[in-house]
């Protein structure tokens, strides 16, 4: 009997992760909540995107580090992932792409175009880290949680 009650309180337990890794929890998608999101949010290879992360890197490193490096030029820009966690989640564009440094080095960068979440929650905004020159160490381990 007390294997019988040991199984059945593990299979409740298991119940709810498991429906929702499976789907079967009902969703609502953020544009049908109260306050809804409309995910319409710039690409990967929009200008404005890639200025506000260029004009962001540029800003933290010279606020923070004392440094004048610049992302100067943009390669191989490619969307990685749309809202990867599902419908009910703030909607979010990853992207990555190879960046040219002012120091002349080329790296990578990953970043995220995300709704309602700029400045005062009135835009988009993004989240970005530059493979190398995550000095604070932000985003460790070599800037993986900057991804999906």
């Amino acid at each position: 009997m007390r294997w019988a009650a040991l199984l059945i309180g593990a299979g409740l337990l298991a119940a709810s992760p498991v429906a929702a890794l499976t789907g079967r929890n009902e969703v609502v998608p953020a544009e049908r909540r109260v306050l809804p999101y409309d995910a319409n949010i710039p690409g990967c290879d929009d200008t404005a995107v890639l200025a506000k992360v260029a004009q962001h890197f540029a800003e933290k490193e010279a606020k923070f580090w004392n440094s004048n490096l610049q992302i100067v030029q943009y390669e191989n820009v490619k969307r990685v992932a749309w809202r990867p966690w599902g419908l009910d989640y703030i909607p979010r564009r990853f992207c990555t792409a190879t960046v040219w440094i002012s120091d002349g080095r080329k790296t990578r960068v990953d970043y995220s175009v995300r709704e309602d979440l700029g400045m005062i929650s009135m835009t988009w905004g993004v989240e970005f880290c530059v493979h190398g020159l995550d000095r604070n160490w932000a985003f460790n381990p070599a800037c993986k949680m900057a991804r999906p």
